[in-house]
């Protein structure tokens, strides 16, 4: 009998201490609070968010509205990814004086670099204000109305609600528009470069190790804040002083284990767990292979140039990066969306939701939300991959292009808003293009457009194709343009803005680059856009009514998360191996032995620095090692996404352990469908930051400035 009570103990216990996803951080106490303390957390929901004293949430704000950071030390340190300031870090490279080669440190404050745009921002508190959002709505019918009174509710709330005047409001939706909270936050917009690993470890790997394990990547960067006297936000100057943050991460040196608590918070961008399966079907067959096609032939063309021309290499590094990233994204995304049978675990889910609505006596008001996806998902199908192929090739991966689309919305700003408009814009954009030709090379844009061009007229629905891309020669096509379009110039660009509307778009519609974007453009804001938004519109409100079916007819016991939107969440889980293939089986932790055992002299992605490689061979790692091998990285069962880069990894106490920076290949699926049983975050082990810091970089006033737990038979030093 005691037997049976244990067991019943434990297995209560495992139900109890679930894992994965994204948690608002002012709504832990009760059901998340208990699972994380069964999962071993040691603090309170209190100590993660709280408005009356300071909490971590103060010591994690949003990097540069697309990452995550993490406050380490009480003069504004802080702690990303080398990947999230890798732009910020290119900006100061040049050949001459090359940091993304060899690394950045600043040795005392007055050589920390200014950075351009950069900010932070920092939530002070989360309010809901669901009520006040959706006033006004009730009797409406028609969605875009609906949508339209929402948005005129939040631009009024944003501007009215209380807040200091050095801070902003911001209103987002939760569960699909059944939720909406407001943040009141404080952006920070002085940011300045403190310290970067050089490439061969802060990128270790590059793209030939992204999205996968085991990794050896020191995914980290540096950067101070700095403020007014009165600690508050202030434009970049010389009289501005380090920021104090309310709370900063005590750094732990004691290591982590198998099964060890952890905790992420950060500002994952965007999920879509709650996805019916005929869009999931949509995603997994039509749309990611087409997208996959055009960043593969993308990458092929950088990558042999980059291989050949460093200074090739050092312009196209952050762009090839940012292609590289989601390619490979996808790839692996839909693996594990097949692996995993993602379609059938929705449509065995869908098959309990009908159950439930009949059981519920729903029919009239629930009843027919599967019929209508499948039907809005069919009808739409054409009209989204022609979306993305136009987004993929003309927006995105194709340069001379992209600026092509500058010039087509300035052309549709003369015809809806006006000549003073059209102006405005033009004078704007002549003045601020001188960035986009620093990194422009008309010959590697040239072979990215041939490849692009040509699969846009294989893959695009026929309906859409306009007539200039019909019985294509892909190669001709892009030697005609390249050789005569002003827009492959920096001065030839400007020279198109030149004079008044009618001289400007006379010019730009007799140029052969532009007359492509523009054929293309056309047929795709006129034949693509209104059907699509048309379809999406039903689609997006019948998401809003299935979320709120399923949010009603679900026990008080579900764990229903909101999908993340760039908003601070908190996500939880334990460090953990994983099985990813039949007899593959995946330690959780890596040392340094595997960079050496990567590593190929000379090669862009997995070169390793002399210093690094003699303290390899000394063992001199300082007090930062365990059993005499360096730890570098580690995962865990947290439920990440994009956005989540940089979020510190925390321990049971709430110490800094970690900092994450990717996901595991065969789990990025969990954008659309998490599992635990292969869903891996990727962390830097903090112990190999520091590591690198110290006897690396020799960065002895960065270690100084730190609070750094060491394990209890090593000297604890505190600051």
């Amino acid at each position: 009998m005691k037997y049976i009570k244990l067991l019943l103990l434990f297995v209560f216990i495992q139900t109890q201490a679930q894992q994965g996803g994204m948690w608002i951080p002012s709504l832990l106490k009760g059901m998340n609070e208990s699972e994380m303390k069964n999962l071993g957390m040691k603090i309170s929901a209190e100590d993660i968010y709280s408005i009356n004293k300071s909490s971590l949430k103060d010591a994690v704000p949003h990097f540069d509205g697309g990452c995550t950071a993490e406050m380490i030390s009480d003069k504004g340190l802080l702690l990303t990814n080398h990947h999230c300031g890798y732009d910020n870090i290119q900006s100061h490279s040049t050949v001459e004086n090359d940091y993304l080669t060899n690394g950045f440190w600043a040795y005392k404050m007055d050589d920390e670099l200014p950075n351009k745009d950069l900010y932070v921002t920092f939530i002070i508190r989360i309010e809901d204000v669901t009520t006040k959002v959706l006033e006004g709505t009730e009797t409406m019918t028609s969605e875009a109305e609906k949508q339209k009174k929402i948005q005129a509710n939040i631009s009024t709330l944003t501007k009215t609600l209380p807040k200091e005047s050095w801070q902003e409001n911001s209103i987002k939706t939760f569960y699909d528009g059944n939720q909406y909270l407001l943040f009141v936050i404080e952006n920070y917009k002085d940011v300045r470069l403190v310290g970067a690993p050089p490439s061969s470890i802060g990128k270790f790997g590059s793209d030939t190790d992204n999205w996968v394990w085991p990794r050896h990547t020191g995914d980290f960067s540096l950067f101070r804040i700095y403020a007014d006297k009165n600690n508050r936000p202030a434009e970049y100057s010389k009289d501005n002083v380090p920021y104090k943050p309310k709370h900063f991460f005590p750094i732990s040196a004691k290591g982590i284990s198998e099964n060890d608590f952890t905790m992420v918070m950060g500002y994952p961008g965007r999920t879509q767990e709650y996805l019916p399966a005929v869009a999931v079907e949509q995603i997994v067959n039509t749309t990611n292979p087409a997208k996959i096609e055009v960043r593969d032939a993308a990458l092929k063309v950088q990558d042999g140039f980059m291989r050949k021309d460093n200074a090739i290499k050092i312009q196209y590094a952050s762009k090839y990066a940012s292609i590289a990233n989601y390619w490979k994204k996808w790839i692996g995304e839909t693996k594990g969306l097949k692996k995993s049978n993602a379609i059938g675990v929705k449509q065995k889910f869908e098959k309990e939701f009908q159950e439930k609505v009949i059981k519920a006596g729903k029919q009239a008001e629930y009843g027919n939300l599967l019929s209508d996806f499948e039907k809005n998902y069919t009808e739409i199908k054409d009209y989204a991959l022609a979306r993305d192929l136009f987004s993929e090739v003309a927006m995105r991966n194709t340069e001379l292009l992209q600026n092509g689309y500058r010039l087509y919305q300035l052309e549709q700003l003369l015809a809806t808003k006006g000549e003073q408009a059209f102006t405005d814009r033009k004078n704007n954009l002549s003045k601020g293009i001188d960035a986009f030709y620093k990194d422009f090379n008309p010959t590697v844009d040239k072979n990215v457009f041939e490849q692009l061009i040509a699969i846009y007229a294989k893959r695009l629905p026929s309906q859409f194709l306009p007539n200039e891309l019909k019985n294509l020669d892909a190669n001709k096509l892009a030697n005609d343009i390249y050789t005569n379009s002003k827009l492959v110039n920096l001065q030839d660009f400007r020279s198109l803005l030149e004079g008044d509307s009618k001289t400007v778009l006379e010019k730009i519609n007799n140029d052969k680059g532009y007359q492509i974007l523009k054929a293309m453009a056309d047929s795709y804001t006129k034949s693509v856009v209104p059907k699509y938004d048309e379809i999406n519109l039903k689609n997006i409100a019948t998401q809003r009514t299935y979320m709120k079916a399923i949010l009603e007819l679900s026990p008080k016991s579900a764990r229903i998360f909101p999908d993340a939107n760039s908003t601070l969440r908190v996500t939880y889980g334990k460090v953990k191996g994983y099985k990813p293939n039949d007899a593959v089986l995946y330690e959780p932790i890596t040392y340094l032995d595997g960079v050496m055992e990567k590593y190929v002299p000379g090669d862009y992605e997995f070169d390793v620095p002399k210093k690094l490689i003699e303290l390899y061979d000394t063992k001199d790692y300082g007090k930062y090692s365990h059993k005499g091998k360096m730890p570098v990285c580690f995962i865990a069962t947290n439920h990440t996404t994009g956005g989540n880069s940089g979020s510190p990894a925390l321990d049971a106490n709430g110490n800094l352990i970690g900092l994450n920076f990717d996901r595991v290949w065969e789990g990025t699926m969990s954008d659309i469908y998490y599992s635990p049983d292969i869903c891996r975050n990727i962390m830097v082990d903090a112990r190999y930051i520091l590591f690198i810091i110290d006897k690396f970089a020799g960065a002895q006033n960065i270690i100084d400035e730190l609070n750094i737990i060491y394990p209890k038979s090593k000297k604890q030093v505190k600051k």
